[in-house]
């Protein structure tokens, strides 16, 4: 009855079918003659963010990932252009990469960034102006600042792809 204790015991304990002895003098000795410290500790409490602050992390990132900030770490492009006029002979600045899609000053991707996160806010505001408990007046005020804010968002961003591509939408 013993042998299958002990076995049963060997089984689940795995330092018990070591058969170096230095590795048992390791284990006990130590232990013989030194105590662990009796600790209070408190676990950490951690409060969840208000909505408000997820949102802002979130609409924070949704404007680096569409500003194409990778790309500007990656390849390091330059933050504005320039190119010299043929007549005069003045350089003058250049905001948009001309002619190449795949390719975009830091303004550029910022400005264009900035686009598509208004839009977003203006539907955010169109949302926030269904909203039965709201006033008349703010329902107002949001529903207005939505739609002028995705109505700039749509012509700038139009804008900007017919001055990056001049033969697009013609």
């Amino acid at each position: 009855m013993s042998t299958a204790t002990s076995a049963a015991a060997s089984h689940h304990d795995p330092s018990s079918g070591s058969i170096d002895p230095l590795f048992h003098v390791i284990q006990i000795l130590p232990f013989s003659f030194l105590r662990p410290p009796r600790l209070r500790l408190k676990l950490p409490t951690f409060t969840l963010p208000s909505a408000m602050t997820v949102y802002s992390l979130i609409l924070l990132t949704y404007f680096m990932v569409v500003s194409g900030i990778v790309y500007d770490v990656i390849v390091e492009p330059p933050g504005i252009g320039s190119t010299q006029d043929r007549f005069t002979g003045a350089v003058r600045p250049v905001v948009f990469l001309p002619g190449r899609v795949n390719g975009q000053y830091i303004i550029e991707g910022l400005s264009s960034g900035f686009m598509f996160m208004l839009g977003g806010i203006g539907i955010v505001l169109l949302d926030l102006a269904m909203d039965k408990n709201r006033a008349k007046s703010v329902k107002v005020s949001y529903a207005s600042a939505g739609v002028a804010f995705v109505v700039i968002s749509y012509v700038m961003s139009m804008l900007f792809i017919r001055i990056k591509i001049p033969a697009y939408l013609r």
